[in-house]
């Protein structure tokens, strides 16, 4: 928050308490525009389902602020941990094992989850005030991802508690990859080095 202008940094605190009151807010990231609630809380999440109109089986992924946040909600292997110390901060979202305090709302049941560490100081700092929120594109589900506010469906903006505005966002998809299956599900920014990491560094044994 230090480093942030101070009207950047009342906008993060103003969304914060958003959060803290139950509500979703628009948020920017290194890619597009978030939308983000309280992720360890299913009635949250599920509002996000509502306001996106996303099928209840297609999982959300996770943000946290840094990667020891991350190892707070997830339970992830030996080399998994090494990829994420590689790759986060950044534009890649890696599924792994969850924790126990990851509900089954985010995940649609899977034992899995996509997590994102932002490379974005706003993002970063509301990530620190609230904790874990829900990192999925601030869109209805079939709709082009939000680079620009102006062009943020007006359903959505009605639905949420806050929206951030930091300007244009760069517009480029993340990387999908499950490192453990070394399974990259949705090639993005990286996925070159990524996929060069996973040829390189052996698998955990057992």
């Amino acid at each position: 928050m230090d480093t942030l202008e101070p009207a950047l940094a009342e906008q993060v605190i103003e969304a914060s308490e958003a959060v803290a009151d139950g509500h979703a807010v628009v948020y920017p990231t290194e890619t597009v525009y978030g939308l983000g609630a309280h992720a360890l809380t299913p009635e949250t999440v599920s509002h996000v389902f509502e306001i996106k109109t996303r099928d209840r089986s297609n999982p959300l992924s996770m943000g946290v602020d840094s990667v020891d946040a991350a190892f707070e909600h997830t339970t992830p292997s030996p080399r998994e941990k090494r990829f994420m110390r590689e790759f986060l901060p950044g534009p890649v979202t890696v599924v792994t094992q969850r924790a126990e305090s990851v509900p089954d709302i985010l995940t649609a049941g899977s034992e899995r989850v996509g997590i994102r560490v932002p490379d974005h100081p706003v993002a970063t700092a509301l990530l620190a005030r609230t904790g874990p929120l829900t990192a999925t594109s601030a869109n209805k589900s079939g709709s082009g991802s939000v680079c620009r506010l102006e062009h943020l469906d007006e359903a959505v903006r009605d639905a949420v508690g806050d929206v951030i505005d930091t300007g244009e966002a760069p517009g480029t998809e993340s990387t999908v990859v499950d490192p453990g299956r070394e399974v990259i599900h949705r090639r993005g920014v990286g996925a070159d080095a990524i996929e060069s990491w996973l040829d390189n560094h052996e698998a955990d044994s057992g």
